[in-house]
């Protein structure tokens, strides 16, 4: 990637992982368009089981901030996932701006109830809510980029995608447990990359699925243990899958097209953090 554009979009961007990456690409000298529903700070709120409605931190104007503290540059848009207009206008007002995207991390999920609830009390609109958007939203957003990465010959996808798309849980939830509609969106998730990888790589589009491992966010330091996770596992801080997604994003060619990068794995091999797990 020495010398080319570098122009990025990265969703659910004002906390945790896509903070964290929108972070690392800036100080890679990446421009960022950053997008998420909290724009300013002290207005963003868990609707999670666990959450209570309790305020997180976190907000877009937080995160552009610290993008232009690297020197980089921040374009902050307000997205809602269930909003599929807004998805395809952040795009075009991203090409826009920034003159086009070469970069895409597929990283906002739905956060509100759902994730973690057992199957006798999931509702059929929980579970809908979940698959558009962790599912559908997220092809909006890749059919809305693609004709731009198509036209220039060249485009990376990473979606962050999750273990529990492809692995059991050790328990129930409260135990170590995970909801269905949240795996189950991850799992149809799981199959974009590849699949992407495959229709298009000869046309130049690399897609991967990260797997950030178990990241502890700032939603998870408030609600590990009324989640049942504060004993089941250590978590790497956000900057981990942060400046491993950098890393993937300027050497999309040293990994198979369409694979599954495991974050943490990759940033203790190519010591791009330092060890977090003691």
């Amino acid at each position: 990637m020495v010398g080319a554009q570098r122009r990025a979009l990265v969703t659910g961007a004002s906390r945790g992982i896509g903070k964290a990456a929108a972070i690392a690409l800036a100080e890679r000298g990446w421009d960022v368009a950053i997008t998420a529903r909290t724009l300013t700070e002290g207005h963003g709120v868990d609707t999670s089981e666990a959450g209570a409605g309790r305020t997180i931190p976190g907000s877009l104007e937080t995160t552009a901030a610290l993008i232009e503290d690297t020197g980089g540059r921040a374009l902050p848009l307000v997205v809602d996932l269930h909003e599929h207009d807004q998805i395809a206008a952040c795009v075009a007002t991203t090409i826009e701006v920034l003159g086009g995207v070469e970069l895409v991390v597929n990283n906002a999920i739905d956060a509100g109830p759902g994730s973690m609830t057992p199957i006798l009390d999931l509702t059929i609109e929980q579970l809908e809510a979940k698959l558009d958007a962790n599912v559908v939203s997220q092809l909006v957003l890749i059919k809305a980029v693609l004709p731009s990465m198509l036209e220039h010959g060249t485009g990376t996808i990473i979606d962050v995608t999750s273990n529990v798309a492809t692995h059991d849980p050790p328990g129930p939830i409260g135990e170590g447990g995970w909801g269905l509609a949240y795996a189950a969106s991850k799992a149809a998730f799981h199959r974009f990359a590849p699949l992407l990888a495959i229709e298009l790589g000869s046309r130049g589009i690399r897609a991967f699925n990260l797997d950030p491992g178990f990241v502890v966010t700032e939603r998870h330091e408030v609600n590990a243990a009324a989640l049942g996770l504060d004993r089941h596992y250590v978590g790497a801080p956000p900057s981990v899958p942060g400046r491993a997604i950098a890393w993937l994003a300027e050497h999309p060619d040293d990994v198979e097209n369409g694979s599954t990068v495991k974050a943490q794995r990759l940033a203790l091999d190519l010591e791009l953090h330092p060890d977090w797990r003691s």
